[in-house]
C-alpha cells in the first residue's frame, strides 16, 4: 500500500507533491516516477515521493494567506498595452503611455483602495512606472497593505493540430524574468490561458493548457511568486450550463494532476476560475443561485481544500452580475476563500467616470471604491443590488474574449 510522505510548509503540513486527486492520480501512484524500494519482503517495501522543498515555501504561504484574507479581492489591472488601448479608446483617448499611466495612477493611488483590495495584478510596464510625483507603483500598493503581481504569460496563439483552438505562450525565459519580476517587488504572478466550448475542446488542448499552466506554476513558486492558476473556459457558444459543468471538471482535473505532477506546492498557489455559466449565446439565463450551485459542485469535486483561495474572474458579467454570483456562492462555507479578480467588472463605471478629464479623477476613485466594496459585501455573502445604477447592469460581452 502507498502512503504518502508530508512536508512541513510554513508551519502547516501538508502533502507537497502527491496530492489524491479522483482516481486518476491513484492510479499514477504505480507508474513512474514512483519507485518502490525493492526488499525480499514485500511488508518491508516502501513508497518514496519526492518532497518539494522551495526555499520560498513558508513566505508563499503568507503571500497566498494574505491575498485571501476576509472581504477582500484582486483588482486585475494587467491588460496588455492593446487590451488597454481598446478600453482607453471607448473615452475618446489615444493609446500611448502618458495616458495609460494617468489611468493606471487614478485606480491605484485610490485612498482607502487596500480595504478592500489585496492584491493588484500588473503589467509589465506598470511595475516598472511611477506616479507623476516620482513614487513608484509598488510603493503605493505597499502603503495600502496591497501584494503586487504581474502577469508573466506572453499571450495566445494558435495550437497546432487542434482544432481551431489556442495555447499560451511564455515558458521560455520565464524563471528569468519572474527572479526580476520578483525584485521588482511582485509577489504573486498570472498566466492565463484559454479552453473553447464550441471548438470540443480537443484532449489536445485540455493537455496542452493544463501542463502550461503547471509548469509556470512550478517556476513562479521556485523564483518566489505565488502563482494564480487561470485556465479560463471562454463564454462563447450556445450550450446549457450543464455542459460548462463538464468541460470545467475536465479542465480542473487535469490541472490539478498535472500540479501534482509538478510538484507544486498547493498552499502557495491561487486559482482564478470562471464561472460555471451557459453559453452567452444560450436561449435561458441562469439565476445567481443556479450559476453558484453549479460551480461550487465544480469546485468541490476538483479542488482540495488546501488551496487558499478561489479568485473568480469576471467573464463578460456586467458589474452587478459578477458581484451578485459571488455573493450567491457565499451563502454558506466553503473551504477556500472565494473572492473576486476582477478587471472590467470592477473599471467600467470607473472609465465612464473619468473621462479622461483630471478634475474627474476623485469622482472616479470613489466609483472605484463603490465597486470594490460591493465585491467586499458580497465576498462576505453581505451584497444586495439595491441602489445599484443602471450602468453597473449593463453586460459586455464579447466573442472570445472576456476578460
Amino acid at each position: 500500500m502507498a502512503c504518502a510522505s508530508f512536508a512541513k510548509i510554513g508551519g502547516v503540513s501538508s502533502y507537497s507533491s502527491q496530492q489524491l486527486i479522483g482516481g486518476r492520480h491513484s492510479q499514477s501512484l504505480a507508474s513512474p516516477p514512483l519507485r518502490l524500494a525493492s526488499s525480499r519482503s514485500f511488508a518491508t517495501r516502501r513508497a518514496s515521493f519526492q518532497i518539494r522543498a522551495s526555499a520560498y515555501g513558508d513566505e508563499l504561504v503568507r503571500t497566498a494567506k494574505s491575498i485571501a484574507s476576509p472581504g477582500r479581492g484582486i483588482l486585475a489591472i494587467d491588460e496588455s498595452n492593446a487590451t488597454c488601448g481598446k478600453r482607453l479608446a471607448s473615452i475618446g483617448l489615444d493609446n500611448n503611455e502618458t495616458n495609460r499611466q494617468a489611468y493606471r495612477q487614478l485606480l491605484l493611488t485610490t485612498p482607502g483602495l487596500g480595504e478592500y483590495i489585496s492584491g493588484a495584478i500588473l503589467f509589465e510596464e506598470t511595475l516598472y512606472q511611477s506616479t507623476t510625483d516620482g513614487k513608484r507603483f509598488v510603493e503605493c500598493l505597499r502603503e495600502e497593505n496591497i501584494v503586487p503581481g504581474i502577469k508573466v504569460d506572453k499571450g495566445l496563439v494558435p495550437l497546432p493540430g487542434s482544432n481551431n483552438e489556442s495555447w499560451c505562450q511564455g515558458l521560455d525565459g520565464l524563471a528569468s524574468r519572474s527572479a526580476e519580476y520578483y525584485k521588482e517587488g511582485a509577489r504573486f504572478a498570472k498566466w492565463r490561458t484559454v479552453v473553447s466550448i464550441p471548438c470540443g475542446p480537443s484532449a489536445l488542448a485540455v493537455k496542452e493548457a493544463a501542463w502550461g499552466l503547471a509548469r509556470y506554476a512550478a517556476i513562479s513558486q521556485d523564483n518566489g511568486l505565488v502563482p494564480i492558476v487561470e485556465p479560463e473556459i471562454l463564454l462563447d457558444g450556445d450550450h446549457p450550463i450543464e455542459r460548462t459543468l463538464q468541460v470545467a471538471e475536465k479542465v480542473w482535473s487535469e490541472v490539478f494532476f498535472y500540479l501534482a505532477e509538478n510538484n507544486v506546492i498547493f498552499e502557495g498557489i491561487l486559482l482564478k476560475p470562471s464561472m460555471v455559466t451557459p453559453g452567452a449565446e444560450h436561449k435561458e439565463k441562469a439565476s445567481p443561485e443556479t450559476i453558484a450551485k453549479y460551480t461550487l459542485t465544480m469546485l468541490k469535486r476538483r479542488v482540495p481544500p488546501a488551496v487558499p483561495g478561489i479568485m473568480f474572474l469576471s467573464g463578460g458579467q456586467s458589474e452587478v452580475e459578477a458581484t451578485l454570483n459571488l455573493n450567491a456562492m457565499n451563502q454558506s462555507p466553503n473551504p477556500w476563500h472565494v473572492s473576486f479578480s476582477y478587471a472590467r467588472a470592477l473599471q467600467n463605471s470607473v472609465l465612464k467616470t473619468w473621462k479622461g478629464q483630471p478634475e474627474n479623477i476623485e469622482a472616479a476613485q470613489k466609483a472605484l471604491l463603490v465597486r470594490a466594496k460591493a465585491n467586499s459585501l458580497a465576498q462576505l455573502g453581505r451584497y444586495s443590488a439595491d441602489g445599484e445604477n443602471e450602468e453597473a447592469k449593463k453586460g459586455m460581452f464579447v466573442k472570445g474574449y472576456t476578460y
